[in-house]
């Protein structure tokens, strides 16, 4: 449902495009690993993904579930609740691995949390946390880097520039665009994971946001 919801909103608020690497390939029980930026962006990739016939479960903020309606859409949807700094942190990898291994795609925002800007420039993804590459330790999936760019376009910032941010965006229609790379198996130690990941997927978002013509940071 989140999938079908993101794929009629997104095309509302601007002008996504999609593009990925030659051997791409979105299997049954891959991790698709995303850069974030924006409050925007879930919804965005979603949309993607959803052009290239997936729909995959979404790793988000325990506090979603509260969000009236969008916490009853992803209740029903399976998708995975995360308690940061909780015991019940591990209980959100349980779900992961489980649903991966059932054959269903698992989205994980690896950075944690969005980055601490006011400005809707692009910029690199930021530290990973190491659940992806214990993730994909426990299970041996496969991670797909996803970059995203454009979506601070459409939301950052304070609380004002982001409801007014979403409130323009249906008459700006700001580009945004969706890089998927090929996949990946990671090996080695959970930081040798952990830095390979965030290597593919920064790889990811400066194809997007070259796509889109941004200016970014040559680190």
């Amino acid at each position: 449902m989140l999938s079908r919801i993101a794929d009629i909103l997104v095309p509302a608020v601007g002008r996504l495009s999609v593009t990925t690497d030659a051997d791409t390939a979105l299997t049954p029980g891959s991790i698709i690993a995303a850069n974030h930026t924006s409050l925007a962006d879930p919804a965005i990739v979603l949309a993607a993904l959803r052009r290239l016939g997936a729909e995959p479960v979404i790793m988000a903020a325990a506090g979603l579930w509260r969000v009236p309606l969008l916490g009853r859409a992803l209740a029903d949807g399976g998708h995975i609740p995360v308690f940061r700094g909780d015991r019940r942190a591990a209980a959100s990898l349980d779900a992961a691995a489980e649903a991966l291994g059932q054959g269903r795609m698992v989205l994980i925002y690896a950075e944690g949390g969005l980055p601490r800007r006011k400005d809707a420039a692009e910029a690199a993804p930021g530290i990973f946390r190491s659940g992806l590459a214990r993730l994909a330790e426990r299970t041996g999936a496969p991670i797909v880097p996803v970059g995203q760019a454009g979506a601070r376009r459409v939301t950052s910032g304070s609380v004002t520039k982001q409801l007014a941010g979403l409130t323009t965006a249906p008459v700006r229609r700001p580009d945004l665009h969706v890089h998927v790379g090929a996949p990946l198996l990671l090996t080695g130690g959970r930081e040798v994971r952990t830095a390979r990941a965030r290597a593919a997927v920064t790889i990811a978002w400066r194809t997007a946001a070259a796509h889109l013509g941004e200016p970014f940071p040559c680190r």
